[in-house]
């Protein structure tokens, strides 16, 4: 992501002040094969780590990275395959998922590779654009959480309020890429590789080396870059978290102080479902804003310790070697189980699920009963004596009258989150509300 670039340029500044220590941390080979090297040259490793060391960071990795495809995807088919899950609240849930799949796909490989190679083995043109799109996806999936907890609050706080329609839903989708893009425009103006004359990589074992690269962000002064990554922890970071944990809390209060029928016999037994509905609920939004503020904090930690505070150089290459992946791994492993809490934890999503699985199945069960059953035609040389007589069972239209169907309309739209609670207080414009 973009903080991998901001911690290379801080790399980088180390290591044009001691080029000697940065030597000595990262090669791995021995003293023989610097014999007849320039003296006005420093060879580093290409391996940041041992092959253990790497290995773990590999598989952590990939691990987060299929979970992240497998569950953003399998979110986006369904939300798409249906057209009974096209809300407002199932948009945003889309847009999430997209930009948590932009996550994966640009952030973790470059990521890995930057933490486990030396240097930035790819093009100008790369760093930009994996630089920018990096930001970008994580800054949209962190506005997007944002305006999911906004739409929450306003059906359970305020329910009397107009719901969002679709087309403004759309346009919030928009905005929240413009800002994206919008706030990390700076980082892909400054991001360019540049060469260090006096640093090359070794190669193998055949006393082989490379030019060293860097891909940075090129500020003209350090009190620039120090306000840039300050706009950036108040904008997609403090803002969002204050917000969401605000907002969702003022929904927990709400909960608890209000109960909504859930159209069962009333008494005990409805006071009893309203409770557990409730109480999964406030679980499910202590849950996302929990995974939120840890999954990021040690990351923006790092990025403002790096930019404010006096470091030693054996603290610095401590933090930058080793506790950086594990930041990177945990802000990546928020956008992993966003579609887990969002979606999976969720009845409606599991309905949906079902619902779209089912119907392929069906379709190809029942294109196979018929094939069978023309078969068996063909081959029967003997007919039924009267194959048109059936047998009709009169029914009573009363008794059609007095009992509703129990099949949801198919027209009827689904949320993927808290949707037995909004039945109570948005789809109706009201509100039922009895004290517990």
């Amino acid at each position: 992501m973009e903080a991998s670039s901001r911690r290379r340029s801080k790399m980088n500044d180390s290591l044009e002040n001691n080029l000697t220590e940065l030597y000595d941390t990262w090669t791995f080979s021995n003293s023989s094969t610097e014999r007849g090297r320039p003296p006005n040259i420093t060879y580093v490793g290409f391996y940041l780590h041992q092959p253990s060391t790497a290995a773990i960071f590999i598989v952590s990795y990939l691990l987060i990275f299929l979970v992240c495809m497998l569950g953003n995807g399998v979110v986006c088919f369904i939300v798409l395959r249906s057209r009974n899950m096209w809300t407002v609240t199932n948009l945003f849930i889309l847009n999430l998922a997209v930009s948590d799949l932009l996550v994966g796909i640009f952030c973790m490989p470059t990521t890995l590779l930057d933490n486990i190679i030396t240097g930035w083995p790819f093009g100008s043109l790369v760093c930009k654009l994996s630089g920018m799109v990096q930001g970008i996806s994580v800054s949209a999936s962190v506005f997007t959480l944002v305006a999911i907890a906004v739409d929450r609050f306003r059906c359970i706080v305020y329910p009397f309020k107009q719901k969002l329609t679709i087309s403004t839903a759309t346009a919030i989708i928009v905005i929240i890429w413009v800002l994206a893009v919008s706030i990390m425009c700076p980082s892909g103006v400054m991001l360019q590789v540049t060469k260090e004359h006096t640093v090359r990589v070794l190669l193998g074992h055949r006393n082989e080396s490379s030019p060293f690269y860097w891909c940075r962000e090129n500020w003209p002064n350090q009190e620039m870059r120090k306000i840039y990554t300050t706009v950036l922890f108040a904008n997609i970071y403090l803002a969002p978290l204050s917000l969401i944990v605000i907002m969702y809390a003022r929904i927990g209060i709400t909960l608890f102080k209000t109960t909504v029928p859930t159209g069962g016999k009333p008494g005990q037994e409805n006071r009893h479902g309203v409770s557990k509905k409730k109480r999964r609920v406030v679980k499910m939004l202590l849950i996302v804003a929990l995974l939120f503020i840890l999954s990021w904090l040690p990351l923006w930690t790092l990025m403002m310790l790096s930019d404010y505070a006096r470091l030693t150089e054996q603290q610095y290459r401590l933090i930058n070697i080793y506790v950086y992946p594990f930041a990177h791994w945990l802000a990546f492993f928020n956008s992993s189980v966003n579609p887990i809490i969002y979606g999976f934890f969720n009845e409606n999503f599991r309905r949906g699920f079902q619902a779209v699985f089912k119907f392929s199945l069906c379709a190809a069960d029942g294109r196979r009963r018929r094939r069978n059953y023309s078969q068996r035609l063909q081959g029967n040389s003997v007919l039924p004596a009267n194959p048109l007589q059936t047998t009709v069972e009169p029914v009573s239209m009363n008794s059609l009258e007095r009992k509703p169907s129990r099949r949801p309309r198919p027209g009827a739209p689904q949320d993927l989150i808290m949707e037995d609670l909004e039945r109570g207080s948005c789809s109706s414009g009201g509100v039922t509300a009895v004290s517990i």
